[in-house]
């Protein structure tokens, strides 16, 4: 097994780019095979969930060509498969081959997912829009099996702003019969690039960003070429590390807009942040405040933010309190951190956090975000060489982090057991 070996003491320097949204391509993926002609996506980031994605999808018989950041999709070969276990088990985004496989043949057959597990994720809401468009849905020995003669569109109402449930539904309803109207949707960024890239296919969907969607289904959808917007998270990430280290970071390709929460919250601990066009610049400080951050949904600060923050927050002067209002147990990196030497404590939701020096230490990756936090903690460490085990976990969500993080001058590298 391979494990991340970070020198700290090093302040970031330089300009990163940013890759695609992850969250974007796994669900852009099985959104192409709605179309019956080839799907181009651009910026499309080296991610091993979008690698088990193609893999999903050359199963399904779709023809996949993935060449630097630019991946072709022809999915006019694709056939109707059950796809009850093997690579489907290995990524949570997985169950958008519900909405897509529903949407092309009326039916679908997909294992329960996996991914990172942090906490249950039901999908009841998934299976409430697809009812109501007019499919039964079963649950067979850990698969779902789903069917319908013909979908219609409907009004559903989600009783969680759910992401996913909120994109699954989109694609399923993109070939129903007449209008759907979401209401209690989902806002994300992500969810207005699946958008934009199905009405490019031909549907007509009004709203994405905001909590009612309309989408007009339609008999047939063409292919068509999509840019994949930058990931939020990830320069997000880079914002925290640069501050983490007291750096001076030029975080470019990306959108300041889908930033705005994190942006605040650093400003508030004494970070200088500016703001340009398509990219941020973090110029840290010698000393930060203590301040109180709440994890919500979009717009919201990023609950795939709050791991690495809970690393920057050991760095400010005094007690900051940081909770999730998305999920009530995301504080896996939190005994990882006390191996370092942070002084935190959880009640419920919420992480207490002093403010203290980090230590070099052997530690593990639970999850990818969690992966996220213990390498911003390493960089962080004034002296000493951090261990990181769990890499595949971090391999699933950043692009080229190693090589990026040495251009900006930080010490690390990669090592087998």
């Amino acid at each position: 097994m391979e494990k991340l070996l970070i020198r700290g003491g090093r302040p970031l320097r330089g300009t990163v780019a940013i890759s695609g949204a992850k969250n974007s391509a796994v669900a852009l993926l099985p959104a192409s095979i709605l179309a019956e002609s080839e799907v181009v996506l651009d910026n499309l980031p080296h991610l091993s969930d979008v690698a088990v994605y193609c893999e999903l999808l050359e199963e399904l018989g779709a023809s996949v060509q993935w060449t630097g950041d630019t991946i072709r999709i022809d999915p006019s070969a694709l056939r109707s498969k059950p796809m009850p276990n093997g690579k489907v088990k290995l990524l949570r985004a997985s169950y958008y081959l519900m909405g897509a496989l529903l949407g092309r043949f009326g039916e679908a057959t997909i294992g329960l997912p996996g991914g990172c597990n942090f906490e249950p994720r039901p999908i009841d809401q998934h299976i409430k829009g697809f009812e109501a468009l007019g499919a039964t849905v079963r649950n067979d020995h850990g698969s779902v099996h789903i069917s319908a003669k013909k979908l219609k569109g409907a009004k559903i109402y989600l009783d969680v702003a759910s992401v996913g449930a909120t994109i699954n539904i989109m694609l399923a309803a993109s070939r129903a019969e007449g209008a759907t109207i979401i209401e209690n949707a989902a806002k994300e960024p992500e969810i207005i690039d699946v958008a934009t890239l199905l009405n490019a296919m031909g549907v007509k969907i009004k709203g994405a960003g905001t909590e009612t969607i309309r989408i007009e289904g339609v008999e047939s959808l063409h292919g068509c070429r999509h840019s994949i917007i930058p990931d939020r998270i990830q320069a997000g990430t880079y914002m925290i590390a640069a501050a983490a280290t007291g750096g001076d970071v030029l975080i470019d390709n990306i959108i300041p807009k889908h930033l705005e929460a994190v942006t605040a919250k650093l400003r508030e601990m004494g970070v200088n942040v500016e703001e340009f066009d398509e990219s941020i610049r973090i110029v840290g400080a010698p000393e930060y405040s203590a301040v109180d951050v709440k994890a919500l949904a979009y717009p919201g600060f990023a609950t795939d933010l709050q791991s690495p923050m809970t690393s920057l927050l050991t760095q400010a002067k005094g007690v900051s309190l940081l909770s999730d209002y998305v999920y009530s147990n995301r504080f896996k990196h939190v005994p990882e951190l006390m191996r370092m030497g942070a002084n935190i404590r959880v009640e419920g939701r919420t992480a207490i956090i002093e403010g203290g020096r980090l230590n070099a230490a052997k530690v593990r990756a639970a999850d990818l975000r969690a992966g996220a936090s213990l390498v911003v903690a390493g960089l962080a460490v004034e002296d000493g060489v951090t261990e990181v085990s769990g890499v595949e976990f971090i391999d699933r969500g950043y692009d080229n982090l190693v090589d990026n993080l040495r251009l900006l001058g930080a010490e690390v590298w990669r090592d087998s057991d």
